[in-house]
């Protein structure tokens, strides 16, 4: 691949440097019609911690970020592969809808906020509120998550192959957690339940997306017990 200013007409690779384009300049090229001109891989060079790399991505394409990335890497995603070879900051995919979005290193905080499809990996460890508001996207993070990770999550599954801080759950509705390790504390209203064989039939089969061959068995199963589901006046003081 070769550095551009501006792609080509055509080309099956296309390399981009932050440097020489700036944030702007990527993701203008990134929605440019990549397939239309052929185009079927790009690869972001020197992002540099750069913030907003990559976000709103509606082709599926390939895109690789060689290096660290800021804040909101790959947000609101649709259809696109986004590979980060390094960490990233806050709210990587938030938002995605479809697609997948892989980090190689470390995520901060609210990855994969609000997401409403496609799946996102983390390979090493996530830091607080991991998951928050879920609402349909898969997630699996292959270390460790922070504290008051599946707040309000509403739909989708989040899959911690290491330890949960505490507060796991907080206020959790029809999202499933599953957690390898050890559970420093649920929120309100989760609760452990026992691990059914569609259980470990999901986990297979997620573990297998991400490229984790942990046992599915092993893994405790997270959910809701629906008790904030209903306002009760007699006890306001547990919502």
């Amino acid at each position: 691949m070769e550095a551009l200013t501006r792609p080509p007409a055509a080309a099956s690779g296309l390399d981009l440097d932050v440097t020489l384009l700036g944030v702007r300049g990527i993701n203008q090229t990134l929605h440019d019609g990549l397939l239309r001109r052929g185009v079927k891989h790009a690869r972001i060079l020197n992002p540099d911690g750069a913030h907003s790399l990559a976000v709103g991505l509606r082709e599926p394409v390939k895109v690789e970020i060689a290096g660290h990335a800021g804040y909101y890497v790959a947000g609101m995603n649709q259809l696109a592969d986004v590979v980060v070879h390094g960490n990233v900051g806050w709210g990587v995919a938030e938002n995605i809808m479809s697609g997948t979005v892989r980090v190689k290193g470390t995520a901060s905080e609210c990855a994969g906020a609000s997401g409403h499809g496609g799946l996102l990996v983390i390979e090493g460890d996530a830091s607080s509120r991991c998951g928050i508001s879920m609402k349909g996207v898969d997630i699996v993070v292959g270390g460790s998550v922070g504290h008051v990770s599946a707040f309000m999550a509403q739909a989708g599954r989040l899959v911690v192959c290491g330890d949960a801080g505490a507060g796991l759950g907080d206020s959790l509705y029809e999202a499933v957690v599953y957690v390898r390790g050890t559970i420093k504390g649920l929120g309100a209203d989760a609760r452990q339940e026992p691990l059914a064989e569609a259980d470990v039939r999901v986990l297979a089969e997620l573990l297998g997306r991400a490229g984790f061959a942990h046992d599915p068995r092993s893994f405790k199963r997270v959910a809701s017990a629906r008790t904030l589901y209903h306002w009760n006046s007699e006890h306001p003081q547990e919502y």
